[in-house]
This record gives structure tokens, sequence and C-alpha cells, in this order.
């Protein structure tokens, strides 16, 4: 028994999660009615529910068991919830052995903050190396962000050059020139820009990228961040594209 527990938990498929809030996720976090601090309902669907061959990697580095809300440390300024991750990763898991989430998002950032030498950036590629230390291989990028760029023209215009200079240096930065990148067409926003920072998403063409629609996913009552159950939904999409894309190639 002593030997078996010297063994360190190492994922065999890495998948770095990252982006803003929708991302690190905000199912099932509600607003106390009577006062102003927010909560998480603890409600985890059968989609969402841990697996032993499931991990993740904490704030501090280390590979433990993965559960709901896997950006709780990530993302600790923020109450956070159900995101897209549980789901893709039990969708996966049968296909791919241990899977190992590297939780990297953060709720209200534009893509001007994961720019080379920014923290945000900095970190996730910190992260994503450090994964791999052990073993394991890194075998996509998974992307929800955008909502933060939608509150300007100038923003919005700029977001196609600017997502693709951050896939380029993702990709150099992890030494993975071909690393697989499933993007999220953001289905909320401010009205004015949505539909022009929509546009440049879906129609990035970018290799080794494809792009999954949130469009008609239900939004909770902020009409800003998916529901839980929108969240399981999210995470099956980008599941199935994972797996139809990338994945005959990849494992």
């Amino acid at each position: 028994m002593e030997e078996s527990q010297q063994i360190p938990l190492i994922p065999s498929q890495i998948f770095i999660l990252s982006g803003q809030s929708n991302m690190a996720g905000r199912g099932g976090v509600i607003r106390h009615p009577h006062q102003h601090h927010k909560h998480w309902d603890h409600v985890v669907p059968p989609e969402c529910q841990p697996d032993p061959n499931i991990l993740r990697l904490t704030a501090d580095l280390q590979w433990i068991p993965a559960h709901e809300p896997l950006h709780a440390d990530i993302d600790a300024n923020k109450v956070c919830g159900v995101g897209p991750g549980m789901s893709f990763a039990n969708a996966v898991r049968d296909g791919a052995g241990s899977v190992g989430l590297v939780p990297c998002a953060v709720g209200g950032t534009a893509i001007k903050e994961w720019a080379r030498g920014e923290k945000l950036y900095e970190t996730m590629v910190l992260r994503a190396k450090e994964s791999v230390k052990e073993g394991g291989e890194i075998k996509c990028l998974l992307w929800y962000q955008g909502e933060s760029d939608t509150m300007s023209e100038h923003d919005a215009d700029a977001y196609q050059a600017n997502m693709e200079r951050f896939i380029q240096n993702v990709r150099e930065d992890l030494g993975l020139p071909s690393l697989p990148i499933i993007q999220v067409a953001i289905s909320s926003g401010d009205e004015k820009y949505i539909e022009k920072l929509r546009a440049a998403q879906l129609g990035m063409e970018v290799t080794n990228m494809v792009c999954v629609d949130a469009k008609g996913l239900e939004l909770g009552g902020d009409n800003l961040h998916l529901t839980t159950n929108a969240q399981v939904k999210l995470g099956q999409m980008l599941a199935k594209a994972y797996l139809h894309h990338f994945a005959s190639s990849n494992i």
C-alpha cells in the first residue's frame, strides 16, 4: 500500500482551460436575495461528477483529483461555479486515458491582458509547462474569452489580430507549433460590438483551430454567464469538436 501511495498521479492527456469568466465557470453562482454577496449553489450535474482518471493542476502546481469548481484557486477573487471543464473531461475520458485539466481562466479579462509578457499569459505558459514536467502531453487549449472586448469598437476591431498573435505566441512558447486550439464564440457581452467580435471569432482561419459557437446556450439572470446546464452542454460541444477534429491524430 505504501508503495502505491508514492506513485504520483500523472495524467497522460492534458488540456489547458483558459479565457475569462465563462471558462472559469459561473454556473450555479447566485446572489443572496437579501445580501450583496454571491455564492455557489453546489449543484454538480452527473456529467460533471469527479472521476479517478480526471485530475487538475492546482494553483501551487500539484496534480489532484478534479472536482467542481475547477477554477476556485485560480480565479480566486471571484465566486466560481460550474464551467465546461468537467463535462468536457468526462466526455473525452474514455478515448484519452487519464485526463489532466490545467485551469488558467480569470474573469473580466480582455485579450490584451493575455499578451506575451503580461502576468496572465506568463502564468498560463508556466502552468502549461509545469503540467508536463513529470510526463503526459498537452493535447489542446480550450479558449473562451472576448466578452470584455465588446465594450469598445477599437477592442472589437483589434480582437482578431490580438487573438492570432496570442495563438502564435502560445505555440512558440510551449514548443508546440501545431497545438490544437478550440475557441468558443461568445454569446454575451456589450450589444454594440458583440456581433463584430463574434464575426472575428467565427471567421478566423488559423491552422489547427476550430470554433464552437455558444450562441443559443442558456444565460443566467445577468445575461452574461452561462447557466450550469449550458456549461454542461458547452463542455460536451467542446469534447465533440476535440474528438472529431483532433483526437484521431492525437491519441
